[in-house]
C-alpha cells in the first residue's frame, strides 16, 4: 500500500509540472494626451519588470512626466537614428529614485524593440533606475549588438503597449526644443490593471 501511495503522490507532482511562467502584468498610464496601456512581461524580463513595478506601486510616476522625443529630425549629430518617447518619475522624487538594476540583454530576454515596445533608458549597462521609454516604429539598433549606444549592450525591452499608440504618437509630435518636450508631458497616474 504504501508503495502504491508513494508512486500516485509521484505521479501528482509529475503531473503538475513546472511552475507556471508569471502571467503578463497590464499597467494604466493616464496621461496629458490621454491613456496608454502596457503589457510587461515578467516571464522575459523578471527584474526589469519588477522593478517598473516598483516605481508604479510606489506612486513614483504620478505626477512623472514624459520629457524627451526623438524623431528623425531631431537628432543631427547621431549616425544610428531611432525613434522613442521617453519618461520619468515625478520630479520631485527623482533624488528617492532605487538602486540601478541589472542589465536585462534582449540576447538573453529574446525581447525586441519592436514597434510599441517599452524599455528602461539608461546610460551605461546596470545603470538603469526609473526612466523608461516607448520605441516608436522597430529599432533593432536599440536591441543587443545595436550601434545606437557605444557599448553594444543594447536597452532592456520588458512589455509593449497594447493600447494608445495614437498617444505615443501624439506624444512624440508635441512642441520640443530638439529632443526636449517644452512643455513636458505629464503622467497623471500609473498603476495596475486587474
Amino acid at each position: 500500500m504504501r508503495t502504491l501511495l508513494a508512486g500516485l503522490s509521484m505521479i501528482a507532482v509529475a503531473a503538475a509540472g513546472p511552475a507556471d511562467d508569471p502571467k503578463p502584468v497590464r499597467v494604466l498610464l493616464r496621461t496629458d494626451r490621454g491613456d496608454i496601456e502596457l503589457e510587461l512581461d515578467p516571464a522575459k524580463a523578471p527584474k526589469t519588470v519588477a522593478n517598473f513595478l516598483r516605481y508604479v506601486d510606489a506612486g513614483r510616476y504620478d505626477g512623472g512626466r514624459f520629457h524627451r522625443a526623438v524623431t528623425p529630425a531631431n537628432q543631427p549629430d547621431n549616425k544610428v537614428k531611432i525613434e522613442v518617447i521617453q519618461a520619468g518619475v515625478n520630479p520631485d522624487q527623482v533624488k528617492d529614485e532605487f538602486p540601478p538594476i541589472k542589465l536585462e540583454r534582449t540576447k538573453d530576454t529574446g525581447l525586441a524593440h519592436k514597434d510599441g515596445a517599452v524599455s528602461m533608458a539608461r546610460d551605461g549597462p546596470d545603470t538603469a533606475t526609473g526612466d523608461f521609454f516607448v520605441c516608436v516604429g522597430d529599432q533593432p539598433e536599440l536591441d543587443f549588438g545595436g550601434k545606437r549606444n557605444p557599448d553594444g549592450q543594447g536597452f532592456a525591452a520588458f512589455g509593449k503597449v497594447v493600447k494608445g499608440m495614437d498617444v505615443v504618437k501624439k506624444i512624440q509630435a508635441a512642441p520640443a526644443d530638439g529632443q526636449t518636450l517644452n512643455p513636458p508631458v505629464g503622467i497623471k497616474s500609473a498603476r495596475r490593471l486587474p
